[in-house]
């Protein structure tokens, strides 16, 4: 279907100076002088023959064709400006961009990215290590692993693992005069704490629940990270509170383990998941997506 319509520039124009009332803003917007926004302007009242502005001595106003005029053209750059996002979402370039938390990327994805790449070599990966909100819609990220509730609106939401949160400690720790051997030895050592989202995995909470009412649950270093508060317990430091799949190849391998019987875990509210576009999905992200999904299930305890 034929749409005959005069020059985008022109329109841009106009809509950016109407909704101003300014041609100098305007400009600023479109990034060009105010000289060039006149001149277009001009030129759309020229082409259509009827004024689209009141040029006042220091203001503008818009005559009654341009007020009728102004909201369907906005509404339409508005569905232009959506149109090209979602085309820029669905770009399927080799770089594939991964939104993570530092802590969960350097300790759980980055160590298993290795086997991804040997199944897509051709997937150049970019990981963007933050907590911030983040737009998979729109092209900004491909996908983005996030530790919260799950409900993530207007997004496809894959649940990856939940955790359970345990007390974790050097080996060396084990060892010695004050040998970490009971919870009621936690008493001759550092707690390390990590500043949670979810208020309920704290030692507060671990201790009450242990039964521990006389040691003091705050003392000791906070930290705002994980891998922080993990690095602190493989140096020998104290003990970290954290959550049991984070720590899972530590634990794997010796570095870290878990001083108490397994029934002092305790579960975490919060979960992982894989967040991506519910729609247009490329072909890179569909491939990240059944791998992870793949590798949790499989590799869940490592």
């Amino acid at each position: 279907m034929t749409r005959p319509l005069p020059p985008l520039n022109a329109l841009r124009a106009f809509e950016a100076a109407a909704r101003h009332l300014s041609f100098k803003l305007a400009a600023k917007e479109l990034n060009v002088t105010p000289a060039a926004v006149s001149h277009q302007v001009k030129a759309l009242e020229d082409l259509l023959g009827v004024p689209l502005f009141h040029r006042l001595t220091r203001a503008l106003r818009l005559t009654e064709a341009g007020q009728v005029a102004l909201p369907a053209l906005t509404e339409g750059f508005d569905k232009l400006a959506e149109g090209a996002k979602r085309l820029r979402a669905y770009s399927d370039s080799g770089i594939l961009t991964i939104s993570v938390s530092p802590s969960f990327g350097s300790m759980w994805l980055v160590p298993r990215l290795d086997r991804f790449r040997s199944r897509h070599p051709d997937i150049e990966i970019r990981i963007d290590g933050t907590d911030r909100l983040v737009d998979v819609t729109g092209g900004e990220v491909d996908v983005a692993l996030r530790y919260g509730p799950g409900n993530y609106k207007g997004v496809q939401v894959d649940f990856l693992f939940n955790q359970f949160n345990t007390p974790v400690c050097s080996p060396a720790l084990l060892e010695g005069d004050n040998a970490l051997l009971r919870p009621e030895d936690l008493r001759h050592h550092t707690l390390l704490h990590v500043e949670w989202k979810d208020a309920d995995a704290s030692w507060r909470m671990w201790l009450m629940a242990a039964g521990l009412h006389d040691i003091e649950p705050t003392r000791g270093p906070h930290f705002t990270q994980e891998s922080m508060a993990v690095q602190a317990a493989l140096d020998g430091q104290g003990v970290a509170l954290i959550g049991d799949r984070l720590v899972a190849d530590h634990l794997a391998a010796g570095r870290l383990v878990c001083p108490f019987h397994q029934d002092l875990k305790t579960p975490l509210k919060f979960s992982y998941y894989l967040l991506s576009a519910r729609n247009g999905t490329t072909k890179k992200v569909a491939a990240f997506r059944d791998w992870l999904l793949e590798e949790v299930q499989e590799h869940w305890t490592g």
